[in-house]
């Protein structure tokens, strides 16, 4: 009998040595928008188990026309956002809520302006003068960097509702879209746009930023890392790898989204170099930095946003990236 009964003390110092397992850390990350590719980083790292590796027990609370992610964020209800944009946090600065940048998942906007080919716009400045259908935010946005540097005025602008319907039935006039979704609505319709990223034409905020508190930068700045870089390597795997995973997991989590609809944004994603060009080429995705940041605030401060005092810096750090995680 010693010899059972040794192998069972075995056994018990084991798992007395093993202890229980580490509990991961939880953190809710809410999105913009519905679950979609434009996010596909993200469910890829959860699909892959990406975040699980890390230590990471990752939420992604979806958000939509109903839902203020950063009213969420503020009251504490998620731990992080993916921001619209720079405006954002640089807003954020401007009224002391005291929340930072940590990761710049987009390096372009995929903001743009479209017209019909009817109407012969071959660069942006040629559509001053004419009518735009662009919606409330816009004129604290690219409405005016378009004013400043291009001339447009107000009496250009036109109430957008975010209907496609006045646009298809009217070829005078131009409106606002994004380069994921605006262009494949029409071309169902048999309507192919003339397009206008306006990141082609000088327009940088950063797009589709990781968003956390100064106290969680402050306090747990371990587990900021991880889910930086968890993230960053979700969307070198999204973007070049084995997606399937993550795109089932999109759109069993929405209604009315197809693979097609991820495959079409993917495609654009990948082609047009939205999250993965300019400093992600040698820092890796996610990159920031202070001169890119400088030189989107000088833009704004010209074009009337804000003032020049405002301490631009304080809407991000770089602490987290530009160490090219994931680029082998």
């Amino acid at each position: 009998m010693a010899r059972p009964i040794a192998r069972l003390w075995l056994v018990c110092l084991c798992a007395l040595l093993a202890g229980p397992a580490a509990a991961k850390d939880a953190v809710t990350i809410g999105l913009t928008w519905t679950p979609q590719a434009e996010f596909g980083g993200l469910y890829q790292a959860l699909a892959d188990g990406i975040y699980d590796a890390a230590g990471l027990d990752v939420t992604l609370r979806p958000g939509g026309p109903q839902v203020n992610t950063t009213q969420l964020l503020v009251s504490g209800a998620i731990d992080m956002e993916i921001s619209s944009n720079s405006f954002e946090p640089l807003n954020m600065v401007r009224q002391e809520i005291p929340f930072i940048a940590v990761a710049a998942l987009y390096q372009k906007d995929p903001q743009i302006l479209i017209s019909h080919p009817e109407m012969g716009f071959k660069t942006l400045g040629d559509l001053k003068g004419h009518p735009v259908l662009i919606a409330e935010f816009a004129h604290e946005t690219f409405w005016a960097w378009l004013k400043s540097k291009y001339g447009f005025t107000d009496d250009q602008a036109r109430p957008y509702t975010f209907s496609l319907q006045p646009f298809i039935v009217d070829k005078t006039l131009s409106q606002q879209g994004y380069l994921t979704v605006e262009p494949f609505l029409l071309a169902a319709q048999g309507i192919k746009p003339t397009i206008f990223l306006l990141s082609d034409y000088g327009y940088n905020p950063y797009t589709n930023l990781l968003v956390t508190s100064k106290k969680m930068v402050a306090e747990k700045p371990d587990l900021v890392q991880r889910v930086v870089d968890a993230t960053i390597k979700g969307w070198y795997g999204f973007l070049y790898g084995s997606n399937q995973k993550a795109i089932d997991l999109i759109v069993k989590s929405t209604t009315e989204y197809t693979p097609k609809n991820a495959a079409d944004t993917l495609g654009v994603l990948k082609s047009s170099g939205l999250i993965d060009s300019g400093d992600t080429k040698t820092l890796g995705i996610g990159a920031m930095t202070d001169a890119r940041w400088q030189s989107f605030f000088q833009t704004m401060v010209t074009a009337g946003v804000y003032k020049s005092d405002l301490d631009y810096h304080a809407a991000y750090t770089t602490q987290f990236v530009d160490k090219k995680v994931g680029m082998q």
